[in-house]
């Protein structure tokens, strides 16, 4: 007995009987130690191809990320209020969550809104509440973000108008709508049209913004609901590259070269809890990025080929057991995505586990963003972590195995084709279950709720004794409702049916309809009667269950 003890402690753990097969999330195989015999390639100088160490020469020294809190609940007064605390408090850029009805194209006022108006982002049926929403606000000057998809085109229009009121031109704008079709139908599921006739509108919006508003990124291209919907790492960059790929093959056939547009196009990113698999992930991409402008659609343009993304801590592994955990947890996955070399970032609260975030919350959120930027000296030199053996061991294999997944949607045709399919969903869901499995077993753990539980029966659940909920009134919906009422008796009638008679037949002719949409906004349309207009030219999307 002493000898086999002896000989284990001499060899270490290797000698040992548990054998652990350790891996990232995505399932990459990981070695004990990354050393010489793991030599690392050349990687380049940052902002320079393949841009695996960033996309500017300075990165962070010359200017930090822009800090965007997601927000948007009740009306447009109760979102407007948060706007300005947060603003007073250091963020520098706006992000507008908007209700269900609104995502999908109903006006807070139809029997079909009931309950919702207000309940997951801010109510706007009217570009009075884009008005209302942003007031006091120098839109000429900030950046705004729309967390927009199946009425990006209303939204944006409603946001052009309500410019135009202040006297400013739609020209100087700055700011993103997601506007990403195709992962609403792979993973999010709020779309109203079917799928091709989405795209084409989706196409419309990047169009209109190449020629008229230059400071606008018309599309977010969006992984994070894919990974937020159970896809792996690897399965995030090949998903979302499909998607991009779709994009930017559609707007050249309409004859925009593609340095024209190109490098307007917006990423956006999950980043979970793998912090090395997290920050290997984002340099991947930036090269996977790089690689597909430059040798698939042939640019010349070294901005075009640069990757641009926004970055959200990632909201599903928040938990509703002890949640103020998940300050922690948010705090790494921050750490990885600026150690990614994000351009913007999103810090979840600890409490939307439970709800929309609190006041309290969204500062401790903000803050962690602060303390990053100011007191851990990661942005004192560019790309802290390039050189690491494991992280550029990671990013080689994060990028192998995500061009594999790519090449297959594209041997099905595309994004497109692959979604119609249901490949794309069916890959996702089996991660989802794979990882699910994972966490029932405990093999995978997750403190507090599967390890680690608080069991003193003493205490009731710290959910609900130390955590309070943000909850919205009910007051709120019945002031957007009653506005809405007021804002429709205000209206000429006759004009109004004319731009929505206008748009219905620019639907019918398959033109670009962001004209047609800015046009019926000034006639005073509302975000339900536009998407009615379209539904009767393109109908409504239902997925097929099978069984």
């Amino acid at each position: 007995m002493k000898s086999e003890i002896g000989d284990k402690e001499k060899n270490g753990d290797e000698a040992g009987a548990h054998k652990v097969k350790y891996t990232t999330d995505s399932g990459i195989p990981l070695e004990r130690v990354y050393g010489s015999a793991n030599p690392i390639g050349k990687i380049g100088e940052p902002a320079g191809f393949p841009f695996t160490r960033g996309i500017y020469p300075r990165m962070y020294r010359e200017r930090t990320w822009t800090m965007r809190q997601y927000s948007g609940f009740g009306d447009a007064h109760d979102t407007n209020r948060r706007f300005r605390y947060l603003l007073d408090h250091g963020q520098t850029g706006l992000s507008v969550a908007f209700d269900l009805p609104t995502q999908l194209g109903i006006d807070s006022d139809s029997p079909r809104a009931e309950g919702e108006v207000g309940k997951v982002g801010v109510a706007v049926s009217s570009f009075e509440n884009m008005q209302t929403m942003f007031e006091g606000i120098p839109i000429d000057q900030a950046s705004t973000s729309m967390t927009i998809n199946a009425t990006a085109t209303t939204m944006l229009a409603m946001y052009i108008v309500a410019a135009e009121n202040r006297g400013i031109d739609a020209s100087v704008l700055r700011g993103t709508t997601q506007n990403d079709i195709l992962k609403e139908y792979a993973a999010r599921n709020t779309y109203i049209y079917p799928p091709e006739r989405s795209f084409d509108l989706c196409i419309d919006l990047i169009a209109f913004c190449a020629d008229r508003m230059p400071k606008w990124h018309p599309i977010s291209i969006s992984g994070y609901h894919i990974r937020e919907a159970g896809a792996n790492a690897v399965q995030e960059l090949a998903y979302t590259f499909a998607d991009a790929i779709e994009y930017v093959r559609a707007v050249v056939e309409r004859g925009l070269p593609v340095d024209s547009f190109c490098d307007k196009l917006s990423f956006f990113f999950a980043c979970r809890n793998d912090f090395a698999e997290e920050i290997a992930k984002f340099r991947a991409a930036r090269r996977i990025w790089a690689k597909i402008v430059k040798e698939t659609f042939g640019s010349q343009n070294e901005d075009s080929m640069k990757l641009k993304f926004h970055t959200q801590t990632s909201g599903e592994t928040l938990t509703a057991q002890q949640p103020m955990n998940n300050a922690v947890r948010v705090a790494i996955q921050a750490l990885a995505a600026v150690l990614g070399g994000t351009q913007s970032l999103h810090t979840n609260s600890y409490d939307e586990a439970l709800g929309l975030p609190t006041e309290r919350a969204a500062t401790i959120a903000l803050r962690t963003q602060q303390i990053i930027a100011e007191e851990s000296g990661v942005t004192k030199t560019v790309d802290p972590v390039g050189g690491s053996w494991y992280i550029e061991r990671l990013t080689d294999e994060l990028e192998s195995l995500a061009m594999e997944e790519l090449e297959r949607v594209e041997k099905m045709g595309g994004a497109l084709s692959a979604i119609k399919r249901g490949y794309i969903q069916n890959e996702i869901q089996k991660s989802a279950y794979r990882f699910q499995k994972e966490v029932d077993s405990g093999q995978r753990v997750i403190v507090g709720v599967n390890k680690y539980t608080s069991d003193d029966g003493r205490r009731k659940n710290e959910t609900t004794t130390r955590t309070v909920v943000q909850r919205i009134s009910n007051e709120s919906a019945r002031r957007q409702i009653q506005a809405l009422r007021r804002f429709r008796a205000s209206r000429d009638k006759a004009k109004l049916e004319k731009a929505l008679s206008s748009l219905l037949e620019a639907a019918d002719r398959k033109s670009n309809l962001m004209p047609s949409i800015i046009a019926a906004t000034r006639e005073r349309a509302t975000t339900g009667e536009i998407s009615d207009t379209l539904r009767k030219a393109f109908g409504e999307y239902r997925a097929r269950v099978e069984i």
